[in-house]
């Protein structure tokens, strides 16, 4: 007989036809899979990588401001993504059961969740910052801040419970979707839910660009600069955007498009080749948010070196400038 692999999500195997689910397989071992490898050393580096963030964020008190606190959800929900794809590979090739999988599965749609709609809040707080300038400090945008992280895991956390509630197709294998044991109109809604968020990103991104070139516009009549500094400064900040949007969307729309249209009788290789870029947005959302603010690196040089002092105020920055 043909070994056989774990699935993305279950214990359970692929045929070698296609990717129908052998729940016989969950009692059974299973030969080693290097895509299963390959998720789980990413999930080591994204969870090791978010950490770092979390720890961070809580150690310093002055990362309390309302940008900060949606960096921390980004990389608490990046760090449970990170722990879900270590802990689905250890109980799919050392401990299988049907109950452990559906757990660290609802794990991986609570956080895979999470990550993508915190990254809706952090462009929504980058667009009302500029937007509104002037009222952005004050206590309302901090009780803002709180309802968008309720809603954020309120909706992730829902939607995470779906396959622990019995919205799986682990009694009817016919139902299952490329990624098993989700059925198919749960990957169906998860698909439709990102591209709602994908358009109001681009949408909130298209305003920011707008916003950027008209200040930069007026810094430079007002300044006399050339226009060719204008120019420059537009240019860095679209950029900017550009690269922050490019890279979530090559992330996630392969496998999202590939959640609308695949089969769960298409080879496992189609779910795996498209599931990888997306565990790595997880893997490049610490670099992108956390690592390039100058107040996150005085406090992990700090850490580190002791290059800093840990009482060293803070500037005031903008979540635009994250």
């Amino acid at each position: 007989p043909k070994a056989r692999g774990g699935s993305p999500w279950l214990g359970g195997a692929w045929n070698g036809s296609g990717g129908s689910l052998d729940l016989e397989s969950v009692v059974q071992p299973l030969a080693l899979n290097p895509w299963d490898v390959v998720l789980c050393i990413s999930g080591t580096i994204i969870s090791c990588e978010n950490a770092v963030v979390v720890v961070v964020i809580f150690y310093a008190p002055a990362f309390r401001a309302p940008m900060f606190l949606l960096i921390g959800s980004l990389a608490t929900a990046d760090l449970l993504a990170g722990l879900g794809l270590v802990l689905h590979f250890a109980f799919v090739y050392f401990i299988p059961s049907e109950a452990i999988s559906l757990l660290t599965v609802g794990l991986l749609v609570t956080s895979f969740t999470a990550s993508v709609s915190s990254l809706l809040t952090i462009t929504i707080d980058r667009y009302l910052s500029l937007y509104n300038a002037l009222t952005y400090y004050s206590e309302r945008t901090v009780t803002r801040t709180y309802i968008m992280l309720i809603l954020t895991w309120g909706a992730s956390i829902c939607y995470g419970l779906l396959p622990i509630m019995g919205w799986n197709c682990l009694k009817e294998p016919s139902a299952c979707s490329i990624v098993k044991p989700l059925m198919k109109n749960h990957l169906i809604i998860l698909s439709v839910s990102f591209f709602m968020v994908f358009a109001v990103m681009l949408q909130l991104y298209v305003q920011i660009c707008k916003i950027i070139c008209r200040h930069a516009h007026q810094i430079a009549v007002q300044r006399h600069f050339l226009a060719s500094s204008h120019y420059v400064t537009t240019r860095k900040g679209i950029a900017t955007l550009a690269v922050i949007l490019g890279t979530f969307a090559s992330c996630w729309l392969p496998f999202a498009i590939y959640c609308l249209l695949g089969d769960y009788s298409y080879p496992a290789l189609y779910t795996y080749v498209t599931l990888l870029p997306a565990t790595y947005n997880s893997m490049i959302n610490p670099v992108i948010y956390a690592f390039r603010n100058q107040e996150i690196q005085k406090v992990l040089w700090t850490v580190c070196c002791g290059c800093f002092s840990a009482t060293m105020p803070f500037r005031s920055r903008s979540p635009s400038d994250v």
